[in-house]
């Protein structure tokens, strides 16, 4: 028996917590692409944004102001459960016998578990300050659902979300959750919008995706007056309010005195990589520090390892503004695994700039080694991961076995975005021995790929 006492979670004070976002644009060597408009093939302006976005989200997708303050009114609902807490991982470095130090920061502590009410407060309260009555939305696996669900019950607005098929049916507990907080939900495509009539004809279309679902969205709050939309990934805005995560893992580093040799973070739009990852760029762009960033993501939506740097549109129906970003086509439907909310055919157009860059790295990992390892965390550390994370988890495992081989000092620090209890269906599927791997098809890249728009600009 080990009767060794050890420093297991790093806590800030509510007064410690940041008071800012952190915007990575003015450090960058040069800024992205602009988003396009699909029409006038020039970039888009506030007006061209402002049936969808309230104007203090749209001054902050174009801000290259470092700092943005974050309002009082958010800041008073973080505090409900932020600073959350950076946990070290001593019992499960201790199974995997290795000399690496592993650091997550656990975001599964907010009200909807996971990281996604960091952007559904502010959102929302920009919303309802603008006096938008209803917001609409999609959600993968539903903790972006939730989380606005969760925003709008606070400030009084109706929300209405578009869940992916695939998610709608193999997670129902994770739609009853965003009932329970107000919202409508209905599966996509549904029969509500135009365009999900219109894509639901194709039974391909059937288990949904992302980028389906956004259309629905984005196809109600464009033509009511009293509604906008909200997205819980990609856009520059939500990977700035995303930030705090980092901000706060920094801090909470400083206080265990350890400085990381590698941040792990996976990405299905990349909020939750983003938020965790940029301050550390910052601070590696300063030169005090230099940790690889590395990105996972599943290897049956690879779009940064296997897409195109191309524009295209965000989503499927093509009602969103080019962007230039790491693609598989906006009508690639990926195959329907576990962690919905990595089902995207793109990827924020800012982190796809940052690795075209250089400046970080990108790994696919497939999903029965992802929940193999989450259910080593979950007997080690105790914590039942989303299947999302579980991907960072399984890369974090790797390279803690490969310092165990080299014995070099190895420092990681990843972000745990949320718990699994709404998830249980997957891990049974695991368990039983029924999950698979489904290999990446080629063909249909390539048939996906082959209605993304030729643009050339500038």
């Amino acid at each position: 028996m080990d009767d060794t006492v050890r420093q297991h979670k790093y806590t800030l004070t509510e007064d410690q917590m940041p008071t800012t976002w952190y915007n990575i644009m003015p450090d960058l060597p040069m800024p992205p692409p602009p988003p396009l408009h699909p029409g006038r093939m020039d970039p888009v302006g506030p007006e061209d944004l402002a049936p969808l976005f309230p104007m203090d989200l749209i001054m902050q997708e174009v801000s290259m102001d470092r700092y943005i303050e974050i309002p009082g009114g958010v800041l008073d609902v973080y505090r409900q459960w932020r600073p959350s807490p950076l946990f070290r991982a001593h019992r499960l470095e201790k199974a995997l016998g290795t000399p690496a130090r592993i650091y997550y920061k656990y975001e599964g502590v907010s009200p909807a578990g996971s990281h996604k009410p960091n952007t559904a407060v502010p959102q929302a309260y920009y919303n309802k300050k603008e006096g938008t009555k209803r917001l609409t939305t999609e959600t993968g696996a539903g903790q972006w659902g939730t989380a606005l669900s969760f925003a709008c019950a606070l400030y009084g607005l109706d929300c209405e979300v578009w869940q992916v098929g695939a998610s709608y049916d193999s997670k129902p507990y994770r739609r009853l959750m965003i009932e329970a907080f107000g919202a409508k939900v209905h599966r996509s495509p549904s029969d509500v919008t135009a365009v999900g009539r219109q894509l639901a004809q194709d039974p391909r279309n059937w288990s949904g995706s992302l980028g389906i679902a956004i259309s629905e969205a984005v196809e109600v709050a464009a033509t009511n007056d009293d509604t906008r939309y909200a997205l819980g990934s990609v856009l520059n805005h939500v990977l700035l309010h995303q930030t705090i995560i980092g901000e706060e893992a920094l801090l909470q580093l400083q206080m265990a005195g350890d400085t990381p040799t590698m941040i792990v973070g996976c990405t299905g739009g990349g909020s939750n990589f983003g938020g965790l990852s940029f301050p550390f760029i910052r601070e590696k762009l300063a030169g005090k520090i230099s940790p690889r960033i590395v990105a996972t993501e599943p290897t049956s939506c690879p779009s940064l390892t296997r897409g195109e740097y191309r524009y295209d549109f965000g989503d499927t129906a093509g009602m969103t503004p080019l962007m230039k970003m790491h693609t598989l086509g906006h009508d690639f439907i990926p195959d329907p695994i576990h962690a919905g909310g990595l089902r995207y055919h793109g990827m924020s157009p800012l982190i796809s700039h940052i690795y075209e860059l250089g400046m970080m790295e990108a790994v696919a990992v497939p999903q029965t080694e992802c929940f193999a390892a989450a259910i080593q965390f979950a007997r080690t550390e105790g914590i039942v991961p989303a299947p999302e994370p579980t991907h960072a988890i399984a890369l974090a495992i790797r390279e803690a076995l490969k310092a165990k081989e080299t014995g070099e000092e190895t420092v990681i620090l990843t972000a745990l975005c949320g718990h699994g209890h709404f998830d249980l269906p997957a891990y049974d599927q695991y368990l039983r021995g029924e999950m698979v791997d489904e290999e990446f098809s080629d063909a249909r890249l390539a048939e996906a790929m082959a209605t993304v728009p030729e643009v050339s600009f500038p």
